[in-house]
């Protein structure tokens, strides 16, 4: 009698894990979840806020790992709007995605968030000769200048065929000195007083080494 009781016991054991499991695994399928992949245009996005709403009713929210994934589940079937919002980069979007019930989908890994230019700041000018014409092919360097008149060179380029250049930077109040060179040239330099995003403009003039 020991035996069979002991027996019909662990029957009775299986049975009940076996119905819970098959329980959770019909849960499973009543949810769906999204993953994903968002990009800038330096790399993985990390810290990027994705908001799920359905409607005007927020579901749920998720945030970026290192690596720019994410990963909502729980989600009724359903179609969804799901917003991507991180500071200095521009607000993104997906209307009208559809969430199926045990499965998983993916949102792909090509969700690129563009920088939001009006968060930026913009040093941007153009290099003439003397007679007042344009001056390709010169050397642009673009230096922080610090409190104590110091400068350390973080960005360089070539203007271009109309002899322009541009640099975009961070929004932070700071004192930057661009500098014009080129062969057989007296190099010729202007301080950019930067307070805030906006557009800076600059113009230089090379003149003939003495």
């Amino acid at each position: 009698m020991s035996k069979l009781r002991t027996t019909a016991t662990l029957f009775f054991m299986t049975l009940v894990l076996a119905l819970g499991v098959a329980v959770a695994a019909q849960k499973d399928k009543t949810t769906g979840s999204i993953k994903g992949k968002v990009k800038s245009e330096s790399g993985a996005a990390e810290g990027v806020r994705v908001t799920v709403r359905q409607g005007e009713r927020e579901v749920a929210t998720a945030a970026t790992d290192r690596k720019g994934q994410f990963e909502i589940a729980g989600l009724a079937p359903g179609r969804y709007s799901i917003t991507f919002r991180k500071a200095g980069l521009s607000v993104a979007e997906i209307k009208d995605f559809q969430v199926v019930g045990g499965k998983s989908r993916a949102l792909g890994e090509d969700l690129l968030m563009p920088v939001d230019e009006g968060s930026l700041v913009f040093i941007k000018g153009g290099v003439f000769n003397e007679e007042g014409f344009s001056v390709r092919g010169a050397q642009i360097e673009l230096a922080r200048v610090g409190a104590d008149g110091a400068t350390k060179k973080i960005d360089g380029r070539l203007t271009t065929r109309s002899g322009e250049f541009a640099f975009r930077l961070p929004a932070q109040t700071a004192r930057y000195r661009v500098t014009a060179k080129m062969d057989g040239m007296a190099s010729a330099s202007k301080d950019v007083e930067v307070d805030g995003a906006a557009v800076y403009r600059v113009a230089l003039s090379l003149k003939p080494a003495p």
